[in-house]
């Protein structure tokens, strides 16, 4: 196992595409961090430059203590789980996962026994003698991962191993790579356009945009604490709503209003950004963008809303809900408001380019129990010590 560390990290390709910007990062030995973002950010490219399958433009890429810039991919000890599989169709899973050890000329007992183990860790021992034909798209993934283990590396590098399975697999492959980790210890960096897999996987997780590394935090913190709208509406699903809203001052509380609505910001968010060194007031008589996310309103009817008080309350007219069994998702529009959320519409998971789209629509993510029809006028309570605030020209998270 090892320590990686990036400096000043970057790609160009040609003259001016740049897909890697000046990314630094240090990931400690052991660490599961997980590189998430839309399609052409740079997370795969980053990947492949650790692993020496990309030529590094400028900057050094160590693994444990040594520069690794240079040096050819089999001399990195990294095992790297692609997207597609990349079995052997001629071999069966033994010859699979021993092959890489067998070009080592390593001893045959010693490959026996590493192959036997890392079938017992991922439950393949029944299916040694197979050939990968014979095996589900699950069974061929976690043969891929065994080949990688067998291989005892420095640190695994996967990217976008679980994209060809279909949605149950992939939840049950997800839960197996984590009990994977959590076993081995290996470094471990993981590239994904899934924020789900991001949130539930990662020690820390890198967002990147255009090339560049937007925030680095553990999840929670991400979730919490978004550094600015992108990875506000990146991180978290249904995603974040955004409204542009003007933020005020009156009767000695901070406010945000937009159109005949005006909701207060909490106490509490502005101790918090007060303790950062920011202070929202002086934001006061601009134009702000308001961020709530959908967890963080409940139909006011319900029993378990929180209590209404200092106008934390709107009025909507739901046009699409979804019961989802556990809970409801009621889409609607904010009277008034340029709002949206980066989910185009109703029904569809966060996850595409990222982007912020101001549309019409936001949702909510209610209790079961909501009574709310369509067309027909509801109340829904925010939880306004949980709103956040983005700077509307630079849209970095103000509070």
């Amino acid at each position: 196992m090892a320590e990686v560390t990036l400096e000043d990290v970057s790609k160009i390709y040609g003259e001016d595409v740049l897909a890697v910007n000046k990314m630094n990062l240090d990931i400690p030995d052991g660490e599961f961090v997980v590189f998430v973002g839309p399609s052409g950010c740079g997370k795969s490219t980053a990947l492949r430059m650790i692993a020496g399958l990309e030529d590094i433009s400028s900057g050094k890429v160590f693994i444990g203590d040594t520069v690794v810039n240079d040096l050819p991919p089999r001399e990195r000890d990294i095992a790297m789980v692609f997207q597609n599989y990349a079995l052997y169709p001629h071999m069966d899973v033994r010859e699979n996962m021993g092959f890489a050890l067998k070009l080592r000329k390593m001893d045959k007992a010693e490959i026996d026994r590493r192959v036997n183990e890392a079938a017992r860790i991922l439950s393949i021992e029944r299916f040694l003698d197979r050939k990968p034909k014979a095996l589900s798209g699950g069974q061929r993934q976690r043969v891929a991962l065994g080949r990688a283990i067998v291989r005892e590396p420095k640190a695994f590098l996967m990217d976008e191993p679980l994209s060809n399975l279909d949605a149950k697999l992939r939840v049950q492959m997800r839960t197996e790579i984590a009990k994977l980790h959590n076993r081995i210890g290996v470094t471990t960096i993981y590239v994904t356009h899934d924020q789900t897999e991001a949130m539930t996987m990662a020690d820390r997780i890198v967002v990147l945009k255009d090339g560049v590394v937007q925030q680095i935090a553990p999840p929670q913190v991400m979730y919490d604490d978004p550094n600015n709208v992108f990875v506000a509406g990146f991180i978290g699903s249904p995603a974040m709503n955004f409204i542009r809203a003007r933020l005020e001052r009156k009767d000695g509380i901070l406010t945000a209003t937009f159109g005949p609505t005006t909701i207060p910001v909490g106490r509490e968010v502005i101790g918090r950004a007060k303790e950062r060194g920011k202070d929202p007031e002086s934001f006061a008589g601009r134009e702000v963008i308001l961020g709530i996310r959908p967890e963080h309103m409940e139909d006011a009817s319900v029993e378990e809303a929180p209590e209404a008080s200092g106008g934390n309350v709107i009025e909507i007219e739901p046009q699409v809900i979804e019961s989802m069994g556990s809970e409801k998702y009621v889409y609607f529009e904010a009277p008034g408001a340029t709002s949206g959320n980066p989910d185009s519409g109703p029904g569809e998971e966060n996850g595409g380019n990222g982007e912020v789209d101001f549309g019409s629509m936001l949702v909510a993510r209610v209790s079961a129990a909501s009574q709310a029809h369509i067309g027909q006028k509801s109340q829904l309570v925010i939880d306004t010590s949980k709103v956040r605030l983005f700077d509307a020209e630079s849209e970095e998270a103000i509070l």
